[in-house]
């Protein structure tokens, strides 16, 4: 029988030159899982938290390690990640659920190691191309003239689409105006409000988005704000996208079952991994709705040889200087999973640099 003979959680802290995106993200710690089993077949997870602090998250995927995994049989990602999240029901999610997103990311590329198989397949699917948009390089402060430069580089990458950020004020129109002119019909725009909007200047903002061809607006209210979703999506505004913030597969049910969100956004670490993320997929895949996970593409190609239902992935560099191994995308705006066993991806000599081994 197989075991896991080797199972240990470290921290890499990584600050990043410049605060990034629409949350101003200057700092992330990375949560790595190693595995190792007795026939000497390893795997690599990760999860993390954005603007530091991830020290919580990295004791509970050490505890989950040490009560769930070190010297146990070798078990499937997927049981692996059942047996480990019923033992929450009496500490709940937060740090728990991101720790788990590691050890099931670890769990997953073993798995496909050893199977000799990329991850998308060993979970099912087979690799394809799937369209990449532009994300990374926008930021709620820069002009209107700033963001259709960078919508346009994006677009001449070949990047089918390009999210700019809003904040549900006047300034919106005129952002939104520059970067429809500046790349035409060559692309989709798509639009990210960091739940910076209340519910007025959210239907407002969606009703002018509807009105200039945005293909969706990502998080117009907060997470939690399930009764303003609702009003938005009765109003016939532009489609809603969201879920970045959301933990655990059960708060996107409501969103999907009762038709409010167009695109679900799952993050790694707040849905707890890829197993959850892959159920999100089958579940949105029966209501017709389509799955944009929130960024890190070179991971989640794999999700997108899984299930059909991930239309976009999202280009905003991040975690990337993190990882060897990364895939790249094509000259057509696609990406497509490398032929390499597991996810293909390497912790870098940046990564290795940092990285501080738990303590305990």
């Amino acid at each position: 029988m197989t075991t896991i003979e080797q199972a240990s959680a470290s921290l890499v802290p990584y600050k990043l030159e410049q605060a990034v995106g629409g949350s101003g993200v200057a700092a992330v710690d990375m949560i790595v899982v190693e595995l190792v089993d007795s026939d000497g077949a390893t795997g690599l997870g990760f999860s993390y938290v954005l603007g530091g602090g991830g020290e919580l998250a990295l004791r509970a995927a050490d505890a989950q390690l040490a009560r769930f995994v070190r010297g146990q049989p070798a078990t499937a990602p997927r049981a692996l990640w059942k047996k480990i999240s019923q033992s929450f029901n009496r500490t709940g999610l937060g740090p728990n659920l991101v720790g788990l997103a590691a050890v099931d990311v670890a769990a997953w590329d073993l798995h496909a190691r050893r199977q000799n198989l990329p991850m998308g397949v060993a979970m099912g699917g087979q690799i394809r191309a799937t369209p990449v948009y532009g994300s990374g390089g926008f930021n709620v402060v820069q002009s209107a003239a700033e963001a259709a430069h960078v919508a346009e580089a994006a677009v001449k990458r070949g990047l089918g689409a390009v999210k700019p950020r809003i904040a549900g004020v006047r300034k919106d129109v005129e952002v939104i105006s520059a970067v429809r002119q500046a790349i035409g019909n060559r692309a989709h725009v798509m639009l990210d409000a960091n739940e910076k909007c209340d519910l007025a200047a959210a239907q407002w903002l969606m009703a002018h988005a509807r009105d200039n061809d945005v293909l969706f607006v990502e998080e117009p209210l907060p997470a939690s704000a399930l009764h303003g979703y609702k009003v938005l999506s009765r109003m016939a505004g532009a489609p809603i996208a969201t879920g970045e913030h959301l933990q655990g597969l059960r708060d996107f049910t409501a969103l999907i079952a009762e038709g409010i969100v167009s695109v679900v956004q799952p993050d790694l670490a707040m849905i707890g991994g890829l197993t959850p993320s892959l159920d999100l997929a089958v579940l949105a895949e029966a209501f017709d709705v389509s799955v944009s996970p929130h960024f890190l593409p070179g991971l989640f190609v794999h999700l997108a040889a899984a299930s059909p239902a991930v239309r976009w992935l999202e280009e905003f560099p991040l975690l990337e200087p993190m990882f060897d191994g990364l895939p790249e995308i094509a000259k057509d705006g696609t990406m497509s999973a490398t032929a390499a066993p597991g996810h293909g991806l390497s912790l870098s000599k940046k990564a290795l640099a940092v990285q501080a081994p738990f303590p305990g």
